[in-house]
């Protein structure tokens, strides 16, 4: 479309002022009526936040998302800027988007009864009508709200003068969306000024007052423990926020691997083919859950999503490096690789004090729980008893391990042909049974998973292991 130049253009237009609460609605209505997703990428809220969020936004409120590190607080926050229009025009010049129709700063008013109707005119594009800020003691007055300018005042100019003002980050948020990240903590005489400008609607700064009718929506994310009377929130900047909406972790397995799937950094590089087998994935996936639940790590920091990022990305790099040193073609992570996700692991979970130095204990621990638990929802004991039978029968006893090749696996379900038949039923297809590191990593599976079903003896030799029967 062709944007006005000017304020005499933008009359002519037909353009209306609108608040920045109402323009998110309108483009939200038009949204939900054409059965468009409001916000993209953030998967397992479709029917817990989302609608909440909607609500909140329909209803034109402020919103505080409370929940622990890595629940997609701040992706929520950061896809509300697709709801703002494409461009919105100001006074041109203004350093806090000053409406043309309804000028806030001394600037934009004395520039508009000056000029009149050929006031020039800027457009923003909505990638710039948003901020955010992360909360920390030692945020101040000045970042969020202003300080006087010394630069101004050597000028000539009073120190009563609102143009010596250096604006902070929430009036530079005028007309556009501001986010505090961790609000708690604010030092409460910062909650206090905050709390000032957004409902009194002006501010003091070094005793001198002005007026700063501001058009903010404002978000803000803090934890559950931290966002309460008891804890570091001011009550009346508590009872700003319309709408308070509680964040969580994914609540099914499938949606954790989604998401995984959906954020991990995808390993490129020349004549290296990467696939991860469903199981895998899984057990990653479950590893994290099962840490969300276990006593031994502090829950109140939270198991973060990234965690099963991380793993993921850690587990496929490990099977890489696997078959770069065996010189293949193609990197398929098994459980001999399960080791190495203790350095991903370990920076990402707390564990509670008195468990401290038990770090790498519990993460062995979590993984091999992952394992059986995924192992038993893989499949069934009529579909392994088959394997079992043939280490009881003819005392077979299997090495794996890193240091076995991904085609001394083939040879195994040759000679032990019950391992087909599982391999089959844990979903492999005929071709799958003839790709040599795909069989070595459903091998390595159905092996451990036999072993921590007790069915089966395993000795650990460092990085290798012998399966043999009981």
């Amino acid at each position: 479309m062709d944007l006005a130049d000017n304020l005499g253009q933008l009359r002519e237009s037909g353009w209306q002022s609108v608040s920045v609460k109402d323009e998110i609605r309108r483009n939200a209505i038009e949204r939900i009526r054409s059965g468009e997703p409001l916000f993209d990428g953030v998967l397992g809220y479709e029917n817990t936040v989302a609608p909440q969020l909607e609500n909140a936004l329909l209803a034109g409120h402020d919103v505080v998302f409370l929940g622990e590190r890595g629940q997609a607080k701040t992706r929520m926050i950061r896809s509300c800027i697709g709801l703002l229009d494409e461009y919105m025009p100001i006074v041109a010049g203004s350093e806090i988007n000053d409406d043309p129709y309804n000028p806030v700063s001394r600037y934009a008013k004395d520039i508009i009864e000056a000029e009149g109707d050929n006031t020039l005119i800027s457009w923003v594009h909505r990638s710039a009508r948003f901020a955010e800020k992360l909360a920390t003691p030692d945020t101040s007055i000045a970042d969020l709200i202003g300080e006087v300018d010394p630069i101004k005042v050597a000028e000539g100019r009073y120190l009563s003068d609102e143009m010596t003002l250096h604006y902070g980050m929430v009036p530079r948020s005028n007309r556009g969306l501001f986010a505090i990240n961790e609000l708690p903590d604010l030092a409460e005489r910062i909650q206090v000024g905050l709390l000032n400008v957004l409902e009194e609607r002006d501010v003091q700064i070094r005793g001198y007052r002005i007026q700063l009718p501001l058009d903010v929506m404002l978000f803000a994310s803090a934890n559950p423990e931290d966002y309460t009377n008891r804890g570091r929130i001011i009550t009346p900047l508590k009872d700003r926020f319309g709408t308070q909406i509680r964040t969580h972790y994914p609540l099914e397995i499938e949606t954790e691997i989604d998401i995984v799937e959906q954020e991990a950094e995808v390993f490129s590089a020349p004549g290296v083919e990467v696939s991860v087998p469903d199981f895998m994935a899984e057990l990653v996936a479950t590893a994290s859950h099962l840490a969300r639940d276990n006593p031994h790590i502090n829950q109140r920091s939270g198991v973060s999503v990234r965690l099963s990022i991380a793993n993921y990305e850690t587990l496929v790099a490990s099977a890489v490096r696997r078959m770069l040193k065996q010189g293949g073609t193609k990197a398929v992570p098994r459980i001999a690789d399960l080791p190495a996700l203790i350095p991903s692991s370990i920076g990402k979970i707390e564990v509670e004090s008195m468990d401290d130095g038990r770090d790498v204990e519990i993460i062995e621990h979590l993984m091999s729980s992952a394992t059986l638990v995924t192992f038993k929802s893989s499949l069934e004991h009529q579909q392994v008893a088959g394997v079992l039978e043939a280490f009881e029968n003819t005392e077979a006893v299997v090495h794996t391990g890193d240091d076995i090749a991904d085609a001394d696996y083939l040879a195994m379900v040759e000679t032990m042909p019950a391992l087909q038949s599982a391999l089959t039923d844990l979903g492999y297809a005929p071709d799958d049974l003839r790709d040599p590191a795909l069989v070595a990593s459903g091998i390595e599976f159905i092996l451990e998973g036999l072993h921590l079903s007790k069915r089966l003896n395993k000795e650990s030799l460092g990085s290798s292991a012998v399966y043999r029967s009981r």
